[in-house]
């Protein structure tokens, strides 16, 4: 009998393998094994003390009970089960994150005319001041303030015939450029826009004047729609279309507003409806293709003048940039034509019912670095006070980008008018610069 407890005993002591991280449930099984072991073994204590060999029996029942407790201690505490952790995550917007975008953007310049030289040379043109939020997933709200000072703009058909020239004086105090908001990413590609916004007409209208390629807008804008951008108050729609043709991406805008263009408009206080459709075409990895066609329609009233006005424009853009290259190479050209109607009564000479003022305008520029440009313009129009004068201009231009915060312009302007013999030549220097996260923006 002793040699069975002896044998038995060596076999308790050694413990079972058992990885650092066993599943509780094999655990419970071994010492359940070992206490049904121990149970079995008190019982034959038991019997042992019976027949009188009592000292033994609890050398016996205790080198077993070490044994089992051994091999209790091999397999390691039970393994605490992982809790489960949860991150709680704030969903409401820190203070900062409620602070709008805030950028301040100016146009400064300087030019020079053989004509008037006695005439200011140095002007701070604008400083705009950009506010921009995202209110909520849903819309964003954005606010331009600018105060701009006259210099730089063209009077392509001054009053009594007589040669324009730049235009020069102080400005007033800061006014709202823009100030709308906008909806986007609702259902169906349809995004809303609501408040005194650049309108779709083209591409161009919708750029503030620091971001233009050239120091002015075309002969044709400002002859029909003034030296500023087509800008009133109102509701637009924007739709994305969910299909395409011949691999381009189409797009259309409507937009409704009050007419408080003077150029365009008079004195008119109506409502004006603009329909604007766009395709885009990747031609290539290198090469775009863009073609609009807008079109403002309302009504012109000033004294004893009134009537219909309708202004059309048709407008395309070619750009190519080499993959891999595009920040050191790069061509674009953008050309259009506008029309306007609705001139009877406005001249000297009346316009019959049906006839229209047409202008063309057309510019490039040619990327020779990551930092230096050249391009070129030409503009010519007529004026729809009288469409037997018209006005022509061509630009030439330098420009260096010292970074994406500071551009400086070098640009002759050349304008030649149908009833002035002389032209008039400007040099103009031209430096931009931007503050915060939104600069010369071109969209």
């Amino acid at each position: 009998m002793w040699g069975l407890l002896l044998t038995i005993t060596p076999t308790l002591a050694q413990p079972e393998p058992a990885a650092a991280q066993e599943a509780t449930d094999s655990l419970r099984l071994q010492l359940a094994r070992l206490a049904a072991l121990v149970d079995s073994l008190s019982l034959e204590v038991a019997r042992l003390r019976d027949a009188g060999e009592d000292a033994g029996a609890d050398d016996a029942l205790a080198r077993l009970r070490a044994a089992a407790q051994a091999a209790a201690d091999a397999d390691g505490p039970p393994a605490p089960q992982e809790r489960e952790t949860q991150d709680f995550v704030g969903r409401q917007r820190s203070l900062q994150a409620l602070n709008p975008e805030i950028s301040v953007n100016a146009d400064l310049f300087g030019h020079a005319s053989k004509d008037d030289p006695d005439r200011d040379n140095f002007f701070a043109r604008e400083f705009e001041i950009s506010i921009i939020s995202n209110l909520d997933p849903f819309s964003r709200a954005k606010i331009f303030l600018s105060r701009h000072s006259e210099g730089g703009e063209f009077s392509p058909f001054s009053e009594g015939g007589q040669a324009g020239a730049h235009g020069t004086g102080e400005g007033g105090g800061f006014e709202v450029e823009e100030g709308y908001v906008e909806w986007v990413s609702l259902p169906g590609g349809i995004g809303l826009k609501f408040g005194r916004f650049f309108q779709q007409f083209g591409q161009l209208n919708r750029w503030h004047t620091h971001a233009l390629p050239f120091q002015t807008r075309s002969l044709p804008h400002i002859a029909f729609m003034g030296e500023g951008s087509l800008a009133q108050t109102g509701l637009s729609a924007h739709w994305l279309a969910p299909f395409g043709l011949a691999g381009g991406t189409f797009e259309a805008t409507l937009e409704v507003t009050r007419s408080d263009n003077e150029t365009l408009f008079g004195e008119s206080a109506g409502v004006s409806l603009l329909s604007h459709v766009n395709a885009f075409w990747s031609l290539s990895a290198s090469t775009d293709l863009d073609l609009g066609f807008s079109r403002v329609s309302g009504s012109y009233e000033r004294e004893t003048v009134s009537g219909d006005r309708n202004l059309y424009g048709l407008e395309m853009a070619f750009t190519w940039r080499p993959p891999g290259q595009s920040r050191y190479r790069g061509f674009s050209f953008r050309g259009g034509a506008m029309a306007v109607d609705g001139l009877a009564g406005l001249g000297p000479t009346s316009a019959d019912e049906g006839e229209h003022a047409l202008g063309l305008w057309a510019l490039g520029d040619l990327r020779l670095s990551q930092s230096w440009l050249v391009g070129a313009r030409f503009d010519r129009t007529e004026n729809p006070a009288d469409l037997e004068e018209t006005a022509w201009l061509f630009s030439p231009t330098l420009t260096w980008w010292q970074s994406e915060y500071v551009r400086l312009r070098l640009e002759y302007d050349l304008l030649g008018r149908s009833f002035a013999a002389e032209r008039e030549g400007h040099l103009l220097f031209q430096v931009t610069f931007a503050m915060g996260p939104h600069k010369h923006e071109t969209y």
